[in-house]
Formats: structure tokens, C-alpha cells, sequence
């Protein structure tokens, strides 16, 4: 079966963005799993850098095994938080094939930011786009002013189900 990998960069508002996510699908009928970024406490990467093998061979066992993925993530500074391009970076250097984790599967960006988060929705869909990942058109934006709507949400969602 399908499994969707949501991933939160953060504990906070995304987490809670993730959540909602994990939750609309379970409704469904999607199993996904949930990983958050800052909970696993990976080191800024450099080449002297030492980290915990096994956190990053969960990570990428986790990403492998998805057939999909929504990343949730605020929009720091204009651009991606270093916690998120940290992570993928371990990936990148701790995994035989790297590109095996994300080439050719789908995924949807959301974010809970102050603003709209745009800034961050375009440099990340760069990003994963590189990487190999279709990304899908659509994104979810969230802001304390602007809540969650569960039906457009589902209908984003059921874009991601019918292609994984």
C-alpha cells in the first residue's frame, strides 16, 4: 500500500499544519507517517561533523520507503529554514544514492508563516524539483489570519492520493 511521509521542519505551527494534514488524509482512507526536523536533533552539516548514524538512516529508510511527501515548513528569512536544507544535506552524503529518496516521487509544499510564505513555497519547489521530485501545482498556505479550509485541502490531498 501507498504510505505519504509528511514532514513538519518545525514543532510549532507547522506541526500543527502537519497534523491537520495527517488527519485528512487518515479520513481518506491514506496511511502516512509523520517526521518533524528539529525533533531529531541533527547537527549543522560539515565535513568534520559527526552525527548519529542511525537518526539518518532512519530518515532516509522513512523517505524511501514514501511514496509520497507534503512538507510543511515556515518561511524563514525569504527562503528555506536551515533545519529542513540541513537534513536533506545528511541525506545527501549519508545515503549510497541520494537521489533514490526523492527522484521521481510527488509531493505537495504547505506552510504556516506570517505572510504567505511565497518566498519559501517557490525556493523549496526549486529545490525538490532538483532533487527529482514532481511537485504538484498546488500548495497550502496557512497564516494565524488565514486558517486551514478542509475542502480545498482535501481536494489538494486527493491530487497528491491519485498519483501515489
Amino acid at each position: 500500500m501507498s504510505k505519504i511521509l509528511i514532514i513538519s521542519a518545525t514543532a510549532d505551527k507547522n506541526l500543527e499544519l502537519a497534523n491537520e494534514l495527517q488527519s485528512l488524509l487518515s479520513s481518506m482512507g491514506m496511511e502516512s507517517d509523520l517526521i518533524v526536523m528539529d525533533k531529531l536533533e541533527l547537527p549543522l552539516y560539515s565535513y568534520e561533523a559527526e552525527v548519529d548514524p542511525g537518526i539518518v538512516e532512519e530518515l532516509i529508510d522513512k523517505m524511501n520507503l514514501a511514496s509520497g511527501f507534503i512538507f510543511c515548513s515556515p518561511e524563514y528569512n525569504g527562503g528555506v529554514p536551515p533545519v529542513l536544507s540541513n537534513a536533506i544535506t545528511w541525506i545527501s552524503v549519508k545515503s549510497k544514492n541520494w537521489r533514490d529518496v526523492f527522484n521521481g516521487k510527488y509531493a505537495i509544499i504547505g506552510t504556516h508563516s506570517g505572510g504567505d510564505g511565497y518566498r519559501f513555497l517557490t525556493a523549496f519547489r526549486s529545490q525538490l524539483e532538483y532533487l527529482g521530485t514532481n511537485v504538484l501545482a498546488r500548495t497550502i498556505s496557512v497564516t494565524k489570519e488565514k486558517p486551514l479550509k478542509e475542502d480545498s485541502a482535501k481536494r489538494i490531498l486527493q491530487g497528491l492520493v491519485d498519483l501515489v
